[in-house]
């Protein structure tokens, strides 16, 4: 049987291998902290596994893909109250299983003979560009770098690629950096969207995890709509990455599309997974303490890294530290093997994207016992 010559090109998804260390570890009898992958651990608030049972019934018919009314007027408002943005509920806003799914399959949307080219940022989430390949397109990588505040450098471009350009890829706040982009990176880039045609495309998942006293902004604050999608997610601001549940917002064109392209795909997320969503998007007390923790699990670490001078990268946004490997080793796996070797995974650099190469991820989702437990080990360590 063959199989498309992309999946051989792509390779293993890098998380796997880490799955791979953590299943040798356990059956070694090693105990181990992971801060390698950001899969949230904490408890889902009541409230809001009470809406899901309270909407199962005896009886439950396929989904539609335009999601239940009450969803998007809830994500309307919740649009409504974080950045002050009006959205139409039933032509800007379409309920997602999850943001992944979505992103993976846009450009399968988007992507056409005279408008073949993906632009993803490095190091980044690498979901961009494995849709992308899978759509027949050819995928630019624009490095971040610190000197930048891990901003792409959008003059950098050549006219050529924007003119082929499909998608221009943006995250913000940034996995796995941290970095937390301005209004006006997004309405510059917003501009040329417009100026050449193409879509851009703005990962906002983690936009309710931050340390600062100003909360991030998102690419739905700019003047103008057209040209533009915004994904977000429940599976970190409510720790509900079982449930799959987020959604797509923008250009209504878009959103029209996607009315008609996603009911052949079946990606509807279940009914009683959009009533937990309902009470999600409709309460920010549960949201207030998840940063909260966050932020005390953060300070353990930070505590510990800045006394063994391991210096922190970007920290500013997310539930991840970006931080610079030590001088003594040579790649970001020879550091995280290390590590590993003392019980606690984390995710290299190299991971995300050769620009990621020199720095490695810890994702805090361990409980703050085990923050303790694992600074007490990179006291002894390092």
């Amino acid at each position: 049987m063959r199989f498309s010559p992309v999946l051989a090109e792509l390779g293993q998804y890098p998380f796997t291998r880490l799955d791979e260390a953590k299943r040798r570890l356990a059956a070694d009898g090693v105990e181990f902290v992971d801060f390698g992958i950001g899969d949230p651990q904490e408890a889902i608030d009541p409230r809001i596994k009470q809406a899901l049972v309270d909407g199962l019934e005896d009886r439950m018919g396929y989904p539609l893909a335009v999601g239940l009314p009450e969803l998007r007027e809830a994500i309307a408002a919740w649009v409504g109250r974080r950045f002050a943005v009006t959205l139409d509920p039933a032509t800007e806003i379409l309920p997602t299983l999850g943001s992944k799914e979505a992103i993976f399959s846009l450009a399968q949307l988007i992507v056409s003979p005279d408008k073949d080219l993906v632009i993803t940022t490095e190091p980044g989430y690498p979901v961009q560009e494995r849709g992308a390949r899978f759509a027949g397109a050819e995928v630019l990588h624009l490095p971040l770098r610190e000197f930048g505040g891990f901003l792409p450098n959008l003059n950098a471009l050549a006219p050529g690629a924007l003119e082929r350009c499909a998608i221009f890829w943006v995250n913000y706040p940034n996995n796995p950096t941290g970095a937390v982009a301005p209004l006006e990176f997004y309405e510059e880039l917003a501009a040329m969207a417009r100026a050449n045609d193409f879509l851009l495309a703005s990962d906002e998942a983690y936009t309710e995890l931050y340390f600062g006293h100003e909360p991030p902004v998102s690419a739905l604050q700019v003047e103008r709509r057209d040209n533009i999608a915004v994904f977000n997610t429940l599976s970190k601001r409510s720790s509900m990455t079982g449930y799959r549940s987020g959604f797509v917002a923008g250009d209504p064109a878009l959103v029209a599309a996607l009315k008609q392209f996603r009911p052949t795909v079946g990606t509807a997320p279940q009914v009683f997974v959009q009533r937990a969503a309902v009470a999600a998007w409709s309460d920010e007390e549960h949201v207030e303490a998840m940063r909260e923790l966050y932020r005390r699990k953060r300070d353990i670490l930070l505590s510990v890294l800045h006394e063994k001078d391991v210096r922190v990268a970007g920290s500013e946004a997310t539930m991840y530290l970006w931080l610079e490997i030590p001088d003594e080793y040579e790649t970001s796996e020879a550091f995280a093997t290390r590590l590993l070797e003392l019980g606690i995974v984390v995710s290299p650099g190299s991971f995300f994207g050769p620009a990621g190469e020199g720095y490695f991820r810890m994702a805090l989702v361990p409980t703050e016992d085990e923050c303790r437990r694992a600074a007490q080990l990179l006291r002894e360590a390092l």
